[in-house]
């Protein structure tokens, strides 16, 4: 009262001295004094709204109700109240106690909210994960299930994740289950479809969608499945562990990307279900590291965010096969189909952690396995076994060797590949090699079917230049000596394929991400040898980086960005601004070097908009464009490898694209031309008009003159070392040369066909 009074007086006091003085001042004052006037008043009825105070002796009780959780519960309802001599009512199933009573000393009951009693500092604070997933129903008296503990749970303050938390598990059936497999020889994909099986003999009676399958490996970016997770979904994992590099190795650190990755959500499997992981093993052969990527697979999953809705399997293929995937995913089946809640547990290390995976069970041999660099391809690994069985001497632990087909056909006197009709080299004496048998890229025509290591960087081990090489050389030519009994081989040609002349780093892999490729190829020039590098357009740094080479290829398989994705199926997720950045590569610091595009037209895929093939060309402005139909090598769905017959244009086809694009780039004032052609190779080759000197066309290359360039460390350009392109190689010719004879497959008359069978029907 004494307050309002003085305040009251301050009101008279500012109204004279605005009588006596006015200005701004005493109304100010006034203002500051109304407002304290209205906040007391304010404050007054406030106080006479609430109930009179109770005397420490009056003091409420206030008793806390819990429910017993689950199956196995570790906690149960409160004891009676013996105040008033009546038990707890609680609300039922997977939440708190509904009410909580506080007894006065008149013994009057007085009700008050949970949230009351949550705000209390001795209450539990629990957590209902039943939110992330479904709408809860408004009404006041749904019964909920609750927890199998009643310890506290403690919410982190950096992402507000939960360290435990409650999911209906009847809500499981109402999800869409995906079935994420990884696989190299096929075991993986087996165990996948054995689990959809299985799990199929609930659909649709208990499950409400009909599980997918989808390759892990065949995923084109998997941010698609870890980021932008799909509503309402389950994630089964089916992973294989190997003792070599595979493309699981791709997916392992693309998760453990996505858990550094600061410009994403930290924990973005938040938005999952649930997920559970089988793992396929060897533990007699191998038993240190039984299971190991799917370990790594399962801690990355729940560091991202992810709960698991059972545990991780762990089958032996060499002991328990098949029947225990059946087993493993009838359990998994029947805990879908459990209505008791379950309880998941977050470990604080796996949420906060940013150091790598690391998988032990011993956590002190963990020193002893990171200082160790996992080679590419280990002998006793399948990617090893396949490609040996495909033909090629794999050198060391990442290098590789291979006689093609057109080596053979010119030891026989068959003809060479289109490189001698277009560049001059003679395939007899042409040495593919790879010093890298990893890419970073997954095209669809590739013709080794997803068999090999996938990764954006360089991260194994690293065998010396010396030492690919003269391996390389001894690998080819063993191969070579293999001919010598081939019948039609010709003497003079055997002899000199002793002595390779061309270097076309090509084969498989991308040899440009083999950390000492400039190395390299100054080793092949000290011999003579010359270099043909062929990159897929993904690494800027090391395009830039290359010293002199022959002839240095980009492969630009799609003109545009969503083209680009479908076909090549890159790794990186900047591959578009990657290959952009090449294209600049090439016209500024690399435009000394003869410079192809190579182009590989998938019908159906990339043959369609030539205006931005001339985008490209202008952008990089390459000595050459080689462009050439896709080779068909088998469909290989389960691999990756989409593409059929149907796919594969035909030669007329390739013509008329070629003249489409040339045509497009002379009306933008690029003087390009059609210049030399393998039409059995359905490769034709647009040359940059620079090369067409008197009336004639010189695409070929004096080897002689390249190296005596090389040597005299006197700067040289692509112009310097040319030669005629010869009259059988121009376009519209063929591109056969006369010192070869053709050869045709006898095919078999359809007639023929026919007489056999009626004799085989009358038989």
């Amino acid at each position: 009262m004494l307050k309002l009074i003085l305040e009251y007086l301050l009101c008279i006091l500012s109204i004279s001295l605005y009588l006596i003085h006015g200005g701004r001042v005493t109304i100010a004052l006034a203002v500051i004094v109304g407002f304290n006037v209205y906040e007391y008043e304010k404050y007054q009825s406030k106080k006479n709204s609430n109930p009179p105070l109770v005397s420490k002796e009056e003091k409420p009780i206030t008793k806390k109700k819990t429910c017993c959780g689950g199956k196995g519960g570790a906690s149960c309802c409160s004891k009676n109240n013996k105040s008033n001599g009546k038990k707890c009512a609680c609300s039922g199933g997977g939440g708190n106690c509904g009410k909580s009573k506080t007894v006065g000393s008149q013994g009057d009951e007085k009700k008050t909210t949970s949230s009351n009693v949550a705000n209390n500092s001795n209450s539990v604070e629990e957590i209902d994960f039943t939110n992330a997933f479904k709408k809860v129903s408004s009404k006041k008296n749904t019964t909920k299930k609750s927890p199998a503990s009643s310890k506290n749970v403690k919410v982190s303050a950096k992402k507000n994740i939960p360290k435990s938390g409650l999911t209906v598990s009847n809500n499981l059936l109402d999800s869409q289950i995906y079935i994420l497999y990884s696989t190299l020889q096929g075991a993986g994909e087996r165990a996948a479809n054995t689990v959809k099986e299985r799990l199929g003999f609930l659909y649709p009676n208990d499950l409400k969608k009909e599980p997918i399958i989808v390759h892990l490996d065949e995923v084109n970016d998997l941010e698609d499945y870890f980021v932008n997770v799909p509503k309402n979904s389950i994630y089964i994992m089916v992973v294989p562990s190997y003792d070599t590099d595979s493309p699981l190795d791709y997916s392992l650190e693309t998760l453990d990307e996505i858990s550094n990755d600061f410009r994403i959500d930290k924990y973005p499997l938040q938005k999952l279900v649930g997920f559970s992981v089988l793992g396929l093993g060897d533990s007699e052969s191998w038993p240190e590291k039984f299971c190991y990527q799917a370990k790594q697979l399962d801690q990355l999953l729940s560091t991202i965010g992810g709960r698991r809705i059972f545990p991780m399997g762990q089958i032996c293929m060499k002991r328990d096969k098949w029947g225990a995937v059946e087993e493993w995913a009838d359990l998994l089946g029947e805990t879908l189909k459990d209505n008791e809640p379950i309880l998941y547990e977050y470990d604080e290390d796996e949420q906060e952690t940013s150091e790598p995976v690391v998988d032990l069970e011993d956590i002190g041999k963990s020193e002893e396995l990171d200082t160790t660099t996992k080679k590419m391809v280990s002998e006793n690994s399948p990617t090893y076994k396949n490609l040996t069985k495909q033909g090629y001497t794999v050198i060391g632990s990442h290098s590789g060797v291979k006689i093609c087909r057109w080596t053979k056909n010119d030891l026989r006197g068959r003809g060479s590949c289109y490189k001698h009709s277009l560049f001059n080299i003679v395939s007899s004496r042409c040495m593919e090699l790879t010093p890298s048998l990893a890419c970073s890229s997954k095209c669809v025509f590739c013709w080794r079917h997803g068999t090999n290591p996938v990764s954006k960087n360089w991260r194994w081990e690293i065998d010396e230049p010396e030492y690919i090489l003269e391996e390389g050389l001894k690998g080819h030519y063993s191969k070579i000596k293999q001919m010598r009994g081939v019948p039609g081989v010709r003497a003079d040609r055997f002899q000199k394929a002793f002595q390779v002349r061309h270097c076309a780093l090509s084969l498989v892999g991308e040899p440009i991400m083999y950390p000492h490729i400039n190395k390299f190829v100054e080793l092949l020039h000290e011999k003579d040898i010359s270099s043909f590098l062929v990159c897929n357009a993904q690494h800027p740094s090391q395009l830039k980086a290359m010293r002199k080479v022959t002839q240095l290829y980009l492969s630009i398989d799609a003109p545009t960005k969503s083209e680009l994705k479908k076909v090549d199926r890159p790794l990186y997720k900047d591959f578009w601004e990657r290959m952009m950045e090449c294209l600049d590569i090439i016209r500024t610091t690399q435009s000394h070097q003869r410079t192809v595009l190579r182009l590989t037209l998938v019908k159906g895929f990339n043959m369609a908009d030539v205006s931005s093939y001339a985008d490209i060309v202008e952008k990089g402005l390459p000595c050459f464009i080689e462009v050439k139909g896709a080779t068909f090598c088998g469909s290989s769905d389960g691999n990756g490898n989409p593409l059929t017959m149907q796919n594969i244009p035909y030669y007329e086809e390739c013509v008329k694209f070629v003249e489409s694009l040339t045509e497009e780039l002379n009306r933008r004032g690029l003087e390009y031309g059609v210049a030399a052609e393998h039409a059995h190779s359905n490769c034709i080759l647009i040359a940059s008009r620079k090369f067409y000197i008197d009336g004639e066309w010189y695409t070929h290359i004096d080897f002689d003159k390249f190296f005596e360039l090389l040597r005299s460390d006197v700067p040289f350009t692509n112009v310097d070392y040319i030669a005629k392109t010869p009259e059988w190689a121009l376009f519209g010719s063929g591109g056969f040369a006369p010192d070869n004879v053709r050869f045709y497959r006898k095919k078999k008359d359809r007639n023929d066909d026919t007489k056999e069978q009626k004799q085989e029907n009358v038989a």
